[in-house]
């Protein structure tokens, strides 16, 4: 059946079936919701159900392998070139839309990111979105609706995304991975409801190096400013996990946090490092814990801004050490 390998997402899932079942396919989705929750993996599911010999998707036709293979003629994919997806890159899709499709009944064309079209290239969409070939589909994908133009969300027909709950990634992590109840409990609590994360490279941060970061990171103090400045070189070396690292530690005091407040030890996230929790709650008050929550939301924020990320992860450490 259609989407059978999608988990969760059952809403949406029956949207799809029912318009596909009665041909009445919108000739534009917007995929909404945060990254890594299989937006995508649903958008190729229905790509591949409409170009099926069988239409359903069956993965076994030529038509199937050929979406699994990208490289079906009717399968475009528009994605960001950097920071970007530039006006240069949606017009030549839509010269590709403007042909008919060679093999499938509709061309097919996924826009991932679609919040990071540049304006340009949100107005030259703005008129396929307006006047659609029958024999197309678009399905925009993102994690930041509000980013888009209003004229773009209107003119799509908006399916949102929410995070899966952890009790399912958790039963999906000892399944596939085989790892033990408190790995797959803390794997699952920290990829906020993103299989992406659960599954993908984040593993051994999560896992392993998460018990180092914080190992290093409760060993500091206000005397070891050398150790601070190593530190804060360390953890901001790679952009693409420092985010990752952040998490780490928020959710490392929201449980010290959880236990100051006398609640049950099954609601940490780190389960695996409850005497060391203990340990720093024993040190620690609940005033102390809310500031260092905020200098770490602060610290965030101000990576957002695309501030230096070293300055910024010193005078973090600076705050979490006063």
């Amino acid at each position: 059946m259609t989407f059978d390998k999608i988990l969760g997402h059952d809403r949406q899932k029956d949207i799809l079936r029912r318009a596909l079942a009665n041909g009445r396919l919108a000739h534009a989705y917007l995929f909404a919701g945060p990254d890594g929750i299989g937006k995508r993996m649903l958008a190729i599911e229905l790509a591949r159900a409409i170009v099926c010999h069988e239409q359903r998707g069956c993965g076994n036709c030529p038509a199937c392998r050929k979406i699994d293979n990208q490289n079906h003629p009717d399968l475009h994919t528009l994605e960001p070139d950097g920071t970007s997806i530039k006006i240069e890159k949606v017009r030549a899709f839509q010269r590709e839309l403007n042909l008919k499709p060679l093999e499938a009944p509709r061309k097919i064309c996924l826009i991932d990111h679609a919040e990071m079209m540049t304006t340009g290239a949100s107005n030259a969409l703005l008129k396929t979105l307006e006047e659609p070939r029958g024999d197309t589909l678009l399905i925009l994908l993102t994690d930041q609706p509000n980013r888009l133009l209003d004229t773009i969300r209107s003119r799509c027909q908006i399916l949102p995304f929410t995070r899966h709950p952890n009790s399912r990634i958790q039963a999906e992590l000892e399944k596939r991975l085989e790892l033990n109840p408190t790995e797959a409990h803390v794997l699952a609590a920290l990829s906020d409801g993103s299989f992406k994360k659960a599954f993908g490279k984040d593993r051994e941060l999560y896992l392993e190096q998460r018990k180092t970061l914080l190992k290093t990171l409760t060993g500091l103090s206000t005397g070891s400013i050398l150790q601070m400045l190593e530190f804060a070189e360390q953890i901001s070396a790679d952009k693409a996990i420092l985010p990752d690292i952040l998490e780490i530690f928020q959710a490392f005091y929201r449980d010290v946090l959880t236990t100051l407040h006398g609640r049950d030890t099954d609601e940490l996230v780190n389960l695996d490092l409850k005497e060391k929790i203990f340990r720093v709650a024993s040190k620690e008050s609940i005033p102390g814990i809310l500031t260092k929550l905020e200098a770490l939301m602060t610290a965030q924020r101000q990576l957002d801004r695309n501030v230096n990320r070293q300055l910024a992860m010193e005078v973090m450490l600076l705050d979490l050490t006063a």
